[in-house]
Formats: C-alpha cells, structure tokens, sequence
C-alpha cells in the first residue's frame, strides 16, 4: 500500500521535510516513488508547497495520507483557478 507521508532532511536541530510518496512499509527516508512537496517547520511563518495535481493522481490510485501531510493538505487547499476568458 502507497502512503503520503513526511521524509525528513536537514541538519540538526533544522529539520525541513519532503512531502513523498512511498510504500507504507518502508523506512522513513529509505527511496520514495514520488516527491510531491516540501514543507519546512522552522522558517517564520513555515513554509509548504505541494504538488496538488500529482497529491490529487495518488490518492485516486489509492495512495493514502499520513495524519500530518492530512493536516498539511487541509491547511493549504488547491488554489483556485483563474477564471476563463
């Protein structure tokens, strides 16, 4: 089973995080499918980006999220499109 789930990166005490998709079952920096995002915690205000397109392909192929990028894709919802000439 696909997760989406948080990767950590950075030094000591710096954590920032990648956003990626990966069998549930594997380790949590171990080789991931897909990087769909970051998500850095320490800047002011912190930072997220996310792939919404390739986050949305995955969990209609049955990919699920984990409780945080949950939270993380519930606090920042796809942008609207702008409207058509």
């Amino acid at each position: 089973m696909l997760m989406i789930r948080l990767a950590r990166f950075g030094a000591k005490k710096k954590p920032t995080y990648r956003v990626v998709v990966i069998d549930k079952e594997r380790a949590r920096n171990s080789r991931s499918v897909e990087v769909v995002g970051f998500y850095n915690p320490v800047a002011s205000p912190a930072q997220v980006q996310l792939n919404h397109d390739r986050i949305a392909h995955w969990m209609k192929s049955g990919a699920q999220p984990s409780d945080t990028v949950a939270r993380l894709l519930k606090a920042n919802p796809v942008p609207a499109a702008p409207p058509a000439a």
